[in-house]
């Protein structure tokens, strides 16, 4: 077999911040811009990595999804406990710097990890784990 990841799915509750965020602070290219029913979904991917890919959707956006879920889902997004992505950079002191000094909110600084990474963690605008570790 030969299989790829193409997309991955984080949601995002306000569609302006989570484009600034993924185009403008991490350098993302927007590739897919749907509305439908006064909802919006992005995609966004590394520049280079056209095959890579971030679908950013409304939460509980399935009709199936009861009120009591939804309350559920956004709880989650507000702890940062929803969603999360591991994305990787050649150097991670520089590319935390410039996370932090654009005012992006950081979990956790560059750290040697016990189990053989060195990384570090912030959030998007809407909640979602970030970790960023160094490839080696």
């Amino acid at each position: 077999m030969n299989i790829s990841i193409h997309s991955s799915f984080l949601p995002q509750n306000d569609p302006e911040a989570a484009l600034s965020f993924y185009r403008d602070t991490l350098g993302f290219e927007l590739r897919n811009d749907v509305g439908y029913n006064g909802l919006r979904w992005l995609t966004v991917g590394p520049v280079g990595q056209p095959d890579v890919s971030i679908v950013l959707h409304p939460p509980a956006a399935d009709p199936g999804t009861t009120d009591a879920e939804r309350r559920t889902i956004e709880e989650m997004m507000a702890k940062g406990t929803y969603g999360s992505i591991l994305l990787s950079t050649t150097d991670l002191d520089d590319t935390f710097e410039k996370l932090q000094a654009g005012g992006t909110e950081i979990v956790q600084e560059p750290t040697a990890q016990p189990y053989g990474v060195r990384d570090c963690a912030l959030r998007d605008p809407a909640g979602n784990m970030i970790r960023i570790q160094e490839k080696r």
